[in-house]
């Protein structure tokens, strides 16, 4: 057995393949792969998100790093996972 074998039809890292349905968990609440739940910086992180959400913009500054994040709004506006580790990726199941 491969390890395609095991994923799901949208579980997948090929770029030539990406997954194109969100996960099943509201846009507000990162994968825990992606944003720990212990995270030292995690509420505000997301209540940057949030406002950023409610905003409608694309992203929003890291309140510890200062780097442009996106939302999870904008990623799946945008249609499918580009695969790179994107903090709020809404296809990461």
């Amino acid at each position: 057995m491969s390890p395609d074998d095991l994923a799901g039809p949208d579980d997948t890292d090929d770029p030539a393949d990406p997954p194109t349905r969100p996960a099943d968990r509201p846009l507000t609440e990162p994968h825990p792969s992606r944003l720990s739940p212990t995270h030292p910086r995690r509420a505000g992180i997301l209540a940057a998100h949030r406002a950023a959400l409610d905003a409608g913009e694309a992203g929003y500054l890291d309140p510890g790093t200062g780097l442009f994040v996106l939302t999870a709004r904008f990623l799946v506006d945008r249609g499918y996972c580009c695969t790179r580790g994107c903090r709020h990726c809404p296809y990461v199941t």
